[in-house]
C-alpha cells in the first residue's frame, strides 16, 4: 500500500512547478506560497489515487489462467489463458526490495499489450504464483491438461 500512496505523491512536483510558474507569469505575490499550496493538494489527491488503486486492484488464478482487474469507475480486466503465456518475470525495483515487494510480468503471445504487470505483490506471493503459473504452462504444453493443485486462488492487492 505504502508503494502505491508514494508513486501517487509524485504527482505534487509537477504541480508545485506549476504553482510557481503561474505566479511568475501573472507577477501574483506570495509565488512559492502558491507553489507549497499546489504540491500540498497534488500530493494529498495523488496519494488519495495511489490508495484507490491499490485498494481496487485483483486478480485471479484458475485451471484456465489468469486474471487482472483494475480500477472501479474505469475498470480494466486483462484474461490471460494458460495457452498464451510465453515467459514470466520477476522484478523488483529498489523501493520494491525495501518493502519485499515484487512485480510479476507475464508475458504472453502477441503484440498489443503483450505483457501484463501484476504490481504490488509480497515477494513469497510473488514467487508462488509465479511458480503455479509455470507448472500450469508446462502442464498445458505436455497436455496434461489441468494441474491438480491448481485450486482456484484470488486475492486483493490488500490482501497481501
Amino acid at each position: 500500500r505504502t508503494l502505491f500512496v508514494l508513486s501517487g505523491l509524485f504527482l505534487a512536483l509537477p504541480l508545485a512547478i506549476a504553482g510557481r510558474v503561474f505566479a511568475r507569469i501573472f507577477d501574483l505575490p506570495g509565488g512559492w506560497t502558491l507553489a507549497a499550496a499546489a504540491a500540498l493538494a497534488g500530493g494529498g489527491f495523488g496519494a488519495w489515487l495511489g490508495w484507490r488503486r491499490y485498494r481496487y486492484t485483483r486478480w485471479l488464478l484458475d485451471a484456465d489462467g489468469f486474471s487482472l482487474r483494475r480500477g472501479r469507475m474505469w475498470s480494466s480486466e486483462v484474461r490471460v489463458p494458460v495457452n498464451r503465456v510465453q515467459h514470466l518475470d520477476l522484478r523488483r525495483g529498489p523501493l520494491e526490495r525495501r518493502w519485499r515487494l515484487a512485480t510479476l510480468v507475464i508475458h504472453t503471445a502477441g503484440t498489443r499489450d503483450s505483457a501484463v504487470n501484476v504490481g504490488g505483490l509480497a515477494e513469497d506471493d510473488a514467487e508462488r504464483l509465479r511458480d503455479l503459473l509455470a507448472r500450469q504452462v508446462e502442464h498445458d504444453r505436455a497436455g496434461e491438461g489441468r494441474v491438480d493443485d491448481a485450486t482456484p486462488s484470488a486475492t486483493t492487492a490488500s490482501d497481501g
